[in-house]
């Protein structure tokens, strides 16, 4: 197949970044007839990280399983900020963490740190304890309820990309998450704040004294989000990008 011809059929499949996918594609094919099944997935709207098996995140590379949501660079908007907040040697915890990519980050961008992970999805924990690798430890389960107590009142960064779609606009997101990712990784609740209620209720007691909750939040969302936050006793601001394509909102525990 050649190039010309991969693109004009990934375009005609509604990519806009056809030229770069071929490439992709074109150089992670083992065989001819593995580009040739790479290309029949991406036509039929699999995500390109899901067929080529990783994710490029802050200059980093993870480690995709399909079905795993894929992150997002919006997000190193949340890593560049927990960065700035952090030291080398923090106690991070990445919660919904995913493939691990936001802790895993934030380590590389302060030179180490004693990293934990958690995600309540199997095939999330996979990739994230490969990603992780001897850097930290990846935990099962529901939010807090997997981590050990003695990180109670340690953690000094916390990392929560959690879901804050609401339900209702699900059916609106781009086929490729709607159809090719959990939906325990996408669906917030009604205003899309479930999970980020309880995120918030119990942060309080996992943080050090002076530790920081950082969450990414939609525009409609960030103010409740913060007032979530003032209500369980930590210290809220909003940071959007320069761009507004992200907002942060962070509580810091003050006592």
């Amino acid at each position: 197949m050649t190039e010309s011809e991969m693109v004009r059929r990934l375009r005609a499949a509604g990519s806009v970044f056809a030229e770069e996918e071929a490439a992709l594609l074109a150089n992670e094919a083992p065989s001819p007839e593995r580009l040739e099944a790479m290309i029949a997935q991406r036509v039929e709207g699999l995500p390109i990280e899901q067929i080529v098996g990783w994710a490029e995140f802050d200059g980093l590379r993870f480690v995709v399983e399909p079905g795993v949501f894929v992150p997002r660079h919006r997000t190193e908007f949340l890593v560049q900020q927990a960065a700035a907040l952090g030291r080398t040697g923090a106690v991070v915890l990445d919660l919904c963490c995913g493939v691990g990519a936001l802790g895993v980050a934030t380590g590389a961008r302060l030179g180490a740190t004693e990293l934990h992970a958690a995600d309540v999805d199997p095939a999330a924990v996979r990739c994230a304890t490969i990603n992780v690798g001897a850097s930290g430890r990846v935990y099962e389960g529901d939010l807090f309820a997997p981590l050990p107590a003695k990180l109670r009142g340690r953690i000094e960064l916390l990392l929560a990309n959690a879901p804050y779609v609401p339900s209702a606009e699900i059916v609106h997101l781009p086929s490729e998450a709607r159809e090719h990712e959990h939906p325990v990784a996408l669906d917030g609740g009604g205003d899309g704040l479930d999970v980020h209620r309880r995120v918030i209720a119990e942060a309080p007691a996992w943080l050090a004294p002076g530790g920081h909750l950082l969450i990414e939040a939609g525009v409609g969302q960030a103010a409740v989000a913060a007032a979530l936050m003032t209500a369980a006793g930590l210290r809220a601001r909003i940071v959007p990008d320069e761009d507004d394509e992200s907002i942060v909102v962070i509580g810091t525990r003050t006592g």
